[in-house]
């Protein structure tokens, strides 16, 4: 019955707040899989830590094939009331008539945060430590629909754990109560609800999506189960395949009308069923470590919040009280270095994480953000050492966190160096992320420097389905199209090699490179040449391409600077605070334009070897 269920499956206010009165006692409670941070005492704490083990206990029964433990930190701020709960909610939910939350999970590319009131009422007081939970885990899913994701944590919001058993589904009286009271959204109108509908975010209306995602959700399970049908199972399959949520429920739940008048016969009945979980779901919290924080501590741990939810001003000005009393705090060096890096900052962003590495060793993040963004500057030879240790230090510090296998993966391959452990890097942060599209398409760009371009344009096409907005599916078309004219380039010079050696002098073939048509089949390329590496600023010119070859000039302050790139289907591209009208033609559109060029030093009367372009205003 229970594999039935295996698809079912983020002080100060708005306003700085005037300085406490006295200091508040906050504590910090650490279990095998969660950070709990709390403004109550260590017994409240443990409690909480107790419950969101004891959850994830449940849900590796349910769902013994998922992934369920994240590489980022889980971090739970356990927060004693109201007042200080909206003192760190997002600004966004703060205006007037606007939900009022009890708490919420926000996930970033390097931490997950829950924020959670102590002081919920009700039957069930966990049910926010329960659906924050389910969206954790639900959050890996980018394909799944808000109202299904909502949905699913309300249905495990009210879950019961007790010592033998765990019930799921229970129905939540007040979600009963607002459906029977007011008129469902059309079907149409729920599935399509996404992040920046006024239905997610405005009180009223937002009571009503909740709610009704809920009932659908639990219909769905209910009907899947008594019939012994799939219908939920198909929807999600067909979500998986990027299909838009409103086709996909009408290929798999049928004539959405009558699914309607359905729900809302669903929604009157008089009891609801739900499920028991035979089965103990023990925690030996033996193994929690508990300790107190001070001031500094506990404000530099909501700073970071804060920085992570928008709220900026606010968590420069505590940060900056922090790093006044404790200038060693590792988590305020951290923080401030994110909003640099968030501000284009990059400088100070290095400045700030490399501080924070010479203070705590340990910290993976710290290693990782200074070695992101030496990357993301002229990185010297003596740099090279510093960031290549950097990330082997993350990921030995940290074998889960996808981004710091990604980055080296980037580094040695933009190095031509190490390409097979490179390739492998990309392999194990495509592993730890299967969703991310961007290591995908950096797996293909390393089989582009191993020369693999068949490979490579296998890994990118088979990634095309994972590119969830518009920016994303034109980043992975146009790698597509360079990767598919490198792969056709490089047949050409097999070709080429192949009737060289029986003394054929020419080959009749077409190049599909719009700026080379025509022209000769091209020799074997040269190898990148070392040397050290440089950047240069300025306006590009004299744009020249053949075949694959491309020549130009950096032009600044009256000087111009030679480039060469052997096969400009192997220049990293990027672009800076810039929108471009379809693909990026590198031998049309570079005319012209203001970049940032990193190359390497070629010996002898060779130019320069282009390495990356990034185009700016």
């Amino acid at each position: 019955m229970w594999q039935r269920f295996l698809l079912l499956a983020l002080l100060f206010s708005a306003a700085l707040a005037p300085a406490r009165d006295k200091p508040e006692n906050w504590v910090r409670v650490l279990s095998p899989h969660f950070v709990v941070v709390s403004n109550t005492n260590e017994k409240q704490a443990r409690r909480v830590a107790d419950q969101f083990e004891r959850m994830r206990t449940v849900f590796h029964k349910l769902f013994p094939h998922l992934q369920i433990d994240p590489g980022s930190p889980i971090i739970v701020l356990a927060i004693k009331d109201e007042k200080d709960f909206r003192a760190l909610e997002p600004a966004a939910y703060l205006a007037k008539g606007q939900l009022k939350l009890s708490g919420l999970f926000q996930r970033t590319p390097d931490k997950n945060y829950v924020l959670m009131r102590l002081d919920a009422e009700g039957d069930h007081p966990y049910s926010v430590v329960y659906h924050e939970y389910t969206h954790l885990l639900l959050s890996k899913l980018e394909w799944m629909p808000l109202w299904l994701n909502e949905g699913l944590a309300e249905f495990y919001q009210n879950t019961e754990i007790r010592d033998k058993e765990v019930s799921l589904g229970e129905p939540s009286p007040e979600n009963l109560a607002l459906l029977r009271e007011n008129r469902l959204l059309p079907l149409a109108t729920l599935f399509a609800v996404d992040y920046a509908s006024p239905y997610y975010h405005e009180e009223n209306k937002g009571s009503i999506f909740y709610g009704e995602s809920w009932a659908l959700t639990h219909y769905l399970e209910q009907k899947d189960y008594r019939d012994k049908t799939h219908q939920l199972a198909d929807y999600t399959q067909l979500l998986a395949k990027n299909v838009d949520a409103v086709t996909a429920a009408t290929r798999a739940f049928g004539d959405l009308k009558q699914m309607q008048a359905a729900l809302e016969g669903y929604v009157r009945q008089a009891s609801f069923p739900y499920l028991k979980l035979a089965g103990t779901t023990d925690v030996d919290d033996s193994a929690f470590q508990a300790q107190a924080l001070t001031t500094p501590q506990a404000d530099a741990v909501r700073a970071d919040f804060m920085a992570y939810t928008e709220r900026t001003a606010d968590a420069r000005v505590l940060l900056q009280r922090v790093l006044q009393v404790d200038p060693n705090n590792v988590s305020a060096h951290e923080t401030m270095g994110y909003l640099a890096f968030r501000d284009g900052q990059m400088e100070e962003a290095r400045n700030w994480y490399a501080q924070a590495v010479k203070l705590d060793s340990q910290s993976f993040l710290a290693h990782y953000y200074f070695a992101a963004m030496t990357m993301n500057g002229a990185v010297t030879t003596a740099d090279e050492a510093q960031v290549e240790n950097s990330l082997r230090a993350s990921i030995k510090l940290n074998p889960s966190f996808a981004p710091s296998y990604n980055a080296l993966a980037a580094f040695l391959g933009m190095r031509h160096r190490n390409l097979d452990e490179a390739r492998m890097m990309g392999l194990n942060a495509v592993q730890l992320e299967p969703e991310n599209l961007s290591y995908r398409m950096n797996v293909a760009s390393v089989l582009l420097q191993m020369e693999r371009g068949a490979d490579a344009v296998r890994v990118a096409r088979s990634a095309m389905h994972l590119a969830k907005s518009p920016e994303e599916t034109a980043m992975a078309e146009n790698f597509l199209q360079h990767a598919e004219e490198y792969a056709e380039a490089q047949e050409q010079r097999r070709l080429y090699d192949e009737q060289m050696k029986v003394g054929t002098a020419t080959v009749e073939t077409t190049s599909s490179v719009p700026e080379s048509e025509g022209a000769a089949v091209p020799p074997p390329e040269a190898p990148v040449p070392d040397g050290p590496r440089h950047v240069a600023v300025g306006v590009l010119k004299n744009v020249r391409c053949n075949t694959a070859a491309m020549d130009l000039n950096v032009v600044s302050g009256g000087k111009s600077l030679g480039l060469h790139a052997a096969n400009y289907f192997k220049v990293q591209y990027s672009v800076l605070n810039v929108t471009l009208k379809g693909d990026l033609k590198p031998c049309v559109d570079l005319e012209g334009r203001p970049a940032r060029v990193e190359y390497v030093e070629a010996a002898g009367k060779r130019a320069a070897a282009v390495v990356a372009i990034e185009i700016h205003k």
